[in-house]
C-alpha cells in the first residue's frame, strides 16, 4: 500500500467514525481548519492528559490560561512582527499563493529548504523551473509575508492585535505574577495548553499543518549560573537518537544513539534541563505508541533556528504517510523573551539571587503540537487486517489512550438483553472507565465498529448472561474471547487495564487461577 493510500485510509476512517474532518464542509472547506468529532475530542483530550502527566503534574509546575488575542505591543517586543515570516510566491496566471520552500522540497526532495534563506529559495525556484502546481503558470519572485492573523481590539479599532502564534509569550508576560506565586524561587516552570493561530500561506498534509491548532508548551525558568536539573537522574539513562548541528551540516541522516547523560556531558545538548525534557519527551511519545526507533531529535542549524533560540532540537517521528515529521520543538530560548519584554514594557524582569545579585532567568521550552500528535497516534495504531472476506481497520491504541475503553452490547435487542446490558454498562461506568453502549446492527458489525475506533475491550450480554450471569469479553487486538461472571467483571477490568503484562485475555484469567 502506498504512503498516500495509508494517509487516505486513515482520514477516511477519521471522517466516517467521527475523529476529525475538514471544517466548513458545506461551504466547500477552507484549507488549514479541522473539526473534531466525538471520538476525536476524546482521543485529543487523552493525549493532552498524558502530556500534562509527563510534563506538568509530576513536577508540580504552574499552569496558566491567557488570551488568544494579544496586543501588537507584545509581538513587537518579542520580535515576532519582524521575524515570523515565510517566503511566499504567487502564480502570475491563477493568482494562487504558495510557500516557496514547500514547492522546492516537493519538486527536488530536498529537506529544510527554508533554512537556506531567501536568496537560495529564489535561485532554487528558477534553477528547478518550478511552476504553479495548480495551473502550471509562471510563479512570481518570492517575498516575505507575515504569518500572523491580525485583528482590531475595540469596536473602533483603536489598537491593533494579533492572534497568538504560540503560547510562550503569555507565559513570559505573566512571569512576574507566577514568580511571586512561586514564593520568588527559581527554577520553576509555567505551562499552557490552548489554541494558537498561524496564517499559513498554503497549508498541506491535513493535520500536519493547520491555521488553527492546539499547542502544549512549557517555559522552564532557571538561573544560568546554576543550570543543574535535579530530575535529570530520572531520565539520564534514556537513549536518545540525535542528529546534531555538525551532522546536519554534513548531511548525515543516520542519528547517533547516546544516553541523555552522555549527550549533556558532551555538550551535544547544552543544558541539563533541555536534556531532561527531551528524555521525558521520548517517554511521552512511547506512551502514545511510538517506538524509540521511530523517534529522533534533529538539531536546527543556526540559520534555521528561531530568532530567540541558541539551540533547538525538533522531536521528529517517522510516519508511514510522510516519513519524518516534526511533532515538537525543544528550544533553549536563553533570556531573550524576558529581556525583550523588559525593554518593551519598562517592567523589571530580573530576579534576586541569595548573594544579592540580580539576573534575567533563562528559558528552556518543550513545545508539542496536539493536532499532529492526534494524527500520529492514529497512524501508529492503524492496521488493516485481511480476514479473507474483507479488510478490517483496527486502531491499536494503548489502553489508556483509547477514546472508549469498553463497549457494552447486547447480543440481540429483545428478550430483556438490552435491559440487562444497561445494568452491566452501569457497572463499567461506575468503575470509572470510558464506556459506550452499542446496540446497533449485527454483533459482528458492532465488533468491527469498535475495532475501528480503537475500543480495547467489548463486553457482550447474551442468553447465558440471563441464565447464569456469564458475560463474553472480546479483546480488540487478538480477537480472543473469554467468559467471565458478571460479579467478577470489576476485578477483571481492573486487571485488564492495569498494565501491559495483560496484553491478552488468557493470561488475565490464568492470573486469577481459572
Amino acid at each position: 500500500m502506498s504512503t498516500g493510500n495509508i494517509y487516505e485510509s486513515i482520514t477516511e476512517v477519521a471522517k466516517r467514525r467521527g475523529f476529525f474532518w475538514p471544517s466548513f464542509e458545506i461551504y466547500g472547506n477552507i484549507a488549514g481548519f479541522t473539526t473534531y468529532g466525538d471520538v476525536g475530542v476524546k482521543l485529543k483530550r487523552n493525549i493532552e492528559a498524558l502530556w500534562r502527566e509527563n510534563f506538568v503534574r509530576r513536577q508540580g509546575f504552574f499552569e496558566i490560561e491567557d488570551p488568544i488575542v494579544n496586543s501588537g505591543k507584545v509581538f513587537e517586543a518579542s520580535g515576532h512582527l519582524a521575524n515570523f515570516k515565510e517566503h511566499a510566491t504567487t502564480c502570475s496566471q491563477c493568482g494562487r499563493g504558495f510557500r516557496a520552500d514547500h514547492l522546492i522540497e516537493e519538486k527536488t526532495q530536498m529537506e529544510h529548504v527554508e533554512a537556506q534563506g531567501g536568496d537560495a529559495i529564489k535561485r532554487l525556484l528558477v534553477e528547478n523551473n518550478i511552476k504553479c502546481p495548480v495551473c502550471g503558470g509562471t510563479l512570481k519572485e518570492p517575498t516575505l509575508v507575515l504569518t500572523m492573523f491580525q485583528t482590531q481590539i475595540g469596536a473602533t479599532g483603536a489598537e491593533v492585535g494579533y492572534m497568538r502564534p504560540e503560547a510562550a509569550q503569555g507565559m513570559c508576560t505573566n512571569f512576574k505574577r507566577c514568580y511571586q506565586a512561586n514564593r520568588e524561587r527559581v527554577p520553576f516552570a509555567i505551562s499552557q495548553q490552548g489554541k494558537v493561530m498561524r496564517n499559513e500561506v498554503s497549508p498541506r498534509r491535513g493535520m500536519h499543518r493547520l491555521r488553527e491548532f492546539t499547542i502544549m508548551e512549557l517555559e522552564l525558568f532557571f538561573d544560568p549560573q546554576n543550570p543543574a536539573c535535579h530530575w535529570l537522574k530520572d531520565v539520564e539513562s534514556e537513549t536518545v537518537r540525535l542528529i546534531t548541528e555538525d551532522m546536519e551540516e554534513k548531511g548525515v541522516k543516520e542519528p547517533v544513539e547516546v544516553t541523555v547523560r552522555e549527550a549533556v556531558d558532551k555538550k551535544l545538548i547544552l543544558t541539563e534541563w533541555q536534556g531532561y525534557f527531551m528524555g521525558v519527551g521520548k517517554r511521552f511519545m512511547q506512551s502514545l505508541g511510538v517506538p524509540p526507533e521511530r523517534q529522533q531529535f534533529r538539531a536546527h542549524l543556526p540559520q534555521e533556528r528561531s530568532h530567540y533560540s541558541s539551540q533547538t532540537f525538533d522531536h521528529e517521528v517517522q510516519t508511514r504517510s510522510w516519513g519524518w515529521i516534526e511533532v515538537a520543538g525543544h528550544a533553549n530560548r536563553t533570556d531573550y523573551d524576558l529581556n525583550a519584554h523588559q525593554k518593551g514594557s519598562g517592567v523589571d524582569m530580573s530576579v534576586l539571587r541569595k548573594d544579592g545579585t540580580r539576573f534575567i532567568p533563562h528559558v528552556i521550552e518543550p513545545s508539542y503540537g496536539l493536532d499532529r500528535l492526534t494524527f500520529v497516534a492514529m497512524e501508529t495504531a492503524w492496521e488493516q487486517r485481511d480476514t479473507g472476506k474483507e479488510k478490517r481497520n483496527i486502531l491499536h491504541f494503548p489502553r489508556s489512550l483509547a477514546p472508549y475503553q469498553v463497549s457494552v452490547q447486547p447480543l440481540v435487542t429483545k428478550d430483556g438483553l438490552p435491559e440487562k446490558a444497561m445494568t452491566v454498562y452501569d457497572i463499567v461506568l461506575n468503575g470509572g472507565y470510558r464506556a459506550i453502549f452499542d446496540d446497533g446492527g449485527s454483533i459482528g458489525r458492532r465488533y468491527a465498529r469498535q475495532d475501528e475506533v480503537g475500543t480495547p475491550l467489548a463486553v457482550t450480554i447474551d442468553y447465558t448472561t440471563m441464565e447464569k450471569g456469564i458475560l463474553t469479553l472480546r479483546d480488540r487486538d487478538s480477537w480472543e474471547q473469554v467468559n467471565v461472571h458478571v460479579d467478577e467483571l470489576p476485578e477483571k477490568l481492573h486487571a485488564y487495564f492495569r498494565g501491559d503484562e495483560f496484553r491478552s485475555l488468557g493470561p488475565l484469567l490464568q492470573r486469577s487461577g481459572e
